[in-house]
């Protein structure tokens, strides 16, 4: 896996090209308009954008994803999507999917033929550079869920590349867990006002 195109060029966006460009990886940064990120990184529109990586992250707000994708699944056939998203109302409060889904499985759904691969979605964009990596002699911990073994192997090797320190949760149906994470985060650092410079360490001991 060499080329990553992302799909969205927010504040997650924006951190993680860096983060894959830093670490040896060729960005693309996919808009409507091929036009975002122009100047530091290849811009293109999401479906050239699409056909020319090896994976695809998603890194738009999740309420959007189905008339974006739709259109573009055939495209995405047999490629690793990373689902970066959380589902979210505007206010940031949790949208609900039921117990027994998640973004990440809706997502699935949409794109029947594409690795979809649950990732990142539990690290504040806040947090996302370099210099916040760090924890007191810890990483921070990008868990990863997903279906197919090899695409999810290659995320855990990228998210080591960019940094992080991976852990593989399972399968996509874990998603459910770690979008709940992230609702849990945006609670304390939104709700409780306890700021977005937090992050999850997931300490196994011996």
């Amino acid at each position: 896996m060499k080329t990553i195109a992302i799909l969205g060029f927010g504040n997650v966006g924006q951190n993680l090209a860096k983060l894959f460009n830093d670490a040896g990886y060729r960005v693309i940064v996919c808009s409507k308009s091929g036009d975002a990120g122009k100047g530091e990184y290849l811009s293109m529109n999401y479906l050239e954008g699409i056909n020319a990586a090896d994976a695809v992250a998603l890194a738009v707000p999740y309420q959007v994803l189905t008339e974006l994708l739709a259109p573009l699944a055939k495209h995405l056939a047999g490629k690793t999507v990373i689902d970066c998203t959380n589902p979210l109302n505007d206010d940031w409060s949790p949208l609900l999917l039921g117990q027994e889904t998640s973004a990440a499985e809706q997502i699935g759904k949409l794109l029947p033929d594409a690795k979809v691969i649950k990732a990142f979605n539990t690290i504040f964009a806040d947090v996302m550079p370099k210099k916040h990596h760090d924890r007191e002699g810890k990483k921070i911990t990008a868990f990863v869920a997903g279906d197919d073994l090899s695409a999810k192997n290659n995320i855990l090797a990228l998210a080591k590349n960019i940094g992080f320190a991976p852990l593989d949760v399972g399968p996509l149906s874990a998603a459910r867990y770690l979008e709940a994470m992230a609702h849990l985060n945006i609670q304390i650092a939104v709700g409780q006002q306890g700021g977005t410079q937090a992050a999850f360490i997931y300490h196994q001991g011996n």
